[in-house]
């Protein structure tokens, strides 16, 4: 019963974690920042606003990225095969890339081309966490790896790579390429208004959820280790991201694969001889 509530207010938790963020990164900036609520204030204007449907099916697939996302989460927390979750966000990501690509908008397009990119740099890493945590023990299953002591030392380098990933899929620099605000307005979410766009904001909360759960699981069953490294890493990603800039999505490309990938195989090679 515990596990369907968390599926249920999974986006309200996720929420309070993205409100909770915008205080932290403020503070950090020396302003006020917005109350705790903000992003749920936010979801209320969205709903005044009128929505503008440039085609059927942009909209549609602005909200199959929105509920396949939700199933994501939902493998998560039901502590189902790591792998399948990780295709399945994978199948999330690309509902939001063929929305993208289904409108005229440069813009749209650029955001599109960008998070195809960023998969190439960021997919195998997953890919290689699931098969690390198999070697492991000898399971895909999520309730299986929780029920295990903490692996962060086994996977260490794994760890590393991941936190390449973190400000990938939560945009923030200085790997925010695929947003870039400044640069493409927003990238492919450009073209969605009102109660649509309300289903691609939600689905940042839900990715929140995703990545942060995917992080504790190497803290195994400690449940005080889990709530260290999800406070630990929620405030480096911060950091770096309110003291750096954007680089080039081919630079974001480059180091994650040549960091990211190397540092991962050489894991994967010494759980293979230990």
């Amino acid at each position: 019963m515990f596990e369907i509530l968390l599926i249920i207010f999974a986006p309200i938790i996720g929420g309070f974690i993205y409100g909770f963020e915008r205080i932290i990164r403020a503070r950090m900036q020396n302003r006020q920042g917005p109350p705790l609520l903000q992003p749920f204030y936010d979801m209320y204007k969205l709903i005044d606003k009128q929505a503008f449907i440039v085609n059927s099916y942009h909209s549609i697939l602005g909200i199959m990225h929105f509920f396949t996302l939700w199933a994501v989460v939902a493998f998560v927390i039901l502590g189902q095969n790591l792998l399948y979750t990780v295709f399945l966000h994978l199948l999330s990501s690309i509902f939001l890339i063929l929305a993208g690509f289904s409108v005229k908008s440069i813009y749209s397009h650029i955001g599109s081309n960008r998070e195809l990119l960023s998969i190439i740099a960021y997919e195998p890493i997953l890919i290689m966490l699931a098969v690390g945590f198999f070697m492991l023990n000898g399971s895909f299953d999520i309730s299986l790896i929780r029920e295990k002591q903490s692996e962060i030392f086994s996977l260490f380098l794994l760890f590393l790579s991941f936190l390449l990933v973190i400000p990938i899929k939560l945009k923030k620099s200085p790997f925010d390429a695929v947003e870039a605000h400044q640069e493409i307005v927003g990238g492919l979410e450009v073209e969605f208004s009102g109660v649509f766009f309300e289903f691609i904001y939600m689905a940042k909360w839900l990715e929140y959820i995703f990545i942060y759960s995917l992080l504790v699981l190497f803290a195994g069953n400690n449940l005080a280790l889990g709530i260290i490294l999800f406070m630990a890493v929620f405030l480096l990603v911060n950091l770096v991201d309110n003291s750096t800039a954007r680089i080039k999505i081919n630079h974001l490309i480059t180091i994650v694969l040549a960091i990211g990938l190397t540092l991962g195989m050489l894991n994967l090679i010494g759980l293979a001889y230990v």
